[in-house]
């Protein structure tokens, strides 16, 4: 056994100690990140779920890209392109050879010339850097600003490391194992898992907020940030924690392998929670008219890529909770900010355009969920 001779102060003299050295703790080797296609061997079906939802598309190669064919904008060939952002439901947007995020007005890379051929608006449209997939748009997205760095690979890719540049493009921020948002971004690096260590044990399952939230956040968790009269988009943990539904984690209502959009992607429907108001909503002209809980209370008011209407965007919140006063803001005076709730010129006039909010508060009085209830048995 090893010793170390030391001192001791014992009234103010030192004194020789003999102490046991501790031996050094060797430090544990991490998981490798195997990628995706390597959980696939075992988990077909979950694999199946997961590649039809959004998140193996939040980055994918180029040559991905091209084979799904996507369109480009215009002025830009494949060659001109490392990576794209996006590709399922919402929007593309597009990063270059060097790291950046493409936000020209359509001039080629390295050409002095405003006038474009024939040939590079075929290959998307001149002065537009954003394709908006829900109605096959283009917007701009920071026009004109130079050297945009791609600095969202924390939530875009799997395994990422703040430190250096994928690929070695200066405009990159950080390092990833995969491209898009695997199987490892939430059950943790499989590399341990799929060499027999412990097996079961050493793989996450996580199934709570939290481990949504790390990426459905936006700013501080016990805020809700704004702009242009909508909420900013993938802040769903920062709208769940503001309401009486912060108890539930995503999972109670959501299946985390299966897209949202799909009808199985919900393991439950609101009327399991809320029985009352779905026997109100039973035979009302609600439920005759194809009106569903979301629709009202997850109202589209956040938005991601397009504005359909005054009050209408393309994400539905997470807030649940419909003020009914009249003075009611849905946002702080700055517009910076929403609050815990939607107003009605959300969850109701985003449909009925024509109306107005006085008629909106009128009609809630009349017991909302079973509105014309009487009337519809009638017929």
């Amino acid at each position: 056994m090893k010793y170390t001779l030391g001192c001791l102060l014992a009234g103010g003299l030192l004194l020789p100690a003999w102490a046991e050295a501790q031996p050094k703790e060797e430090k544990k080797a991490q998981p490798k990140y195997v990628g995706s296609q390597v959980c696939v061997t075992c988990h077909q079906a979950q694999q199946n779920d997961w590649v039809a939802s959004g998140h193996p598309y939040k980055l994918r190669k180029a040559e991905d890209a091209r084979r799904a064919g996507l369109p480009l904008p215009g002025g830009y060939t494949w060659d001109d392109i490392s990576y794209v952002i996006g590709g399922r439901n919402w929007k593309l947007r597009y990063v270059d050879k060097q790291g950046y995020i493409i936000t020209s007005t359509g001039v080629m890379p390295d050409a002095k010339r405003d006038i474009f051929s024939l040939k590079d608006v075929k290959r998307g449209t001149p002065g537009k850097n954003q394709f908006n997939l829900k109605d096959g748009t283009w917007s701009n997205y920071h026009p004109g600003q130079k050297n945009l760095k791609y600095d969202c690979g924390a939530c875009h890719t799997t395994g990422y490391s703040k430190e250096g540049h994928q690929d070695g493009m200066p405009g990159i921020v950080g390092t990833w194992a995969e491209p898009g948002v695997g199987c490892e971004a939430c059950h943790g690096p499989g590399g341990d898992h799929v060499g027999g260590k412990g097996y079961k044990g050493n793989i996450q399952v996580r199934p709570d907020k939290a481990m949504c939230g790390q990426c459905h956040i936006r700013g501080k968790a016990d805020t809700i940030p704004a702009s242009g009269g909508f909420i900013q988009h993938h802040e769903q943990y920062n709208e769940l924690l503001a309401n009486k539904h912060k108890a539930l984690d995503c999972v109670t209502c959501h299946k985390p392998h299966v897209s949202a959009k799909f009808k199985d992607g919900l393991k439950v429907q609101c009327e399991s929670c809320h029985p009352k108001q779905a026997a109100d909503y039973k035979g009302s002209m609600m439920q005759l008219g194809g009106v569903k809980c979301a629709d009202c209370h997850m109202a589209r008011a956040t938005k991601t890529a397009i504005q359909k209407g005054p009050h209408e965007a393309d994400i539905r919140a997470h807030l649940f909770k419909i003020s009914l006063d009249p003075a009611a803001s849905m946002f702080t005076p700055d517009g910076k900010f929403a609050k815990g709730f939607l107003t009605v010129e959300y969850a109701c006039l985003a449909c009925h355009g024509g109306r107005t909010k006085e008629w909106a508060m009128d009609a809630t009085k009349k017991g909302i969920h079973g509105y014309g209830k009487a009337v519809a048995g009638k017929k």
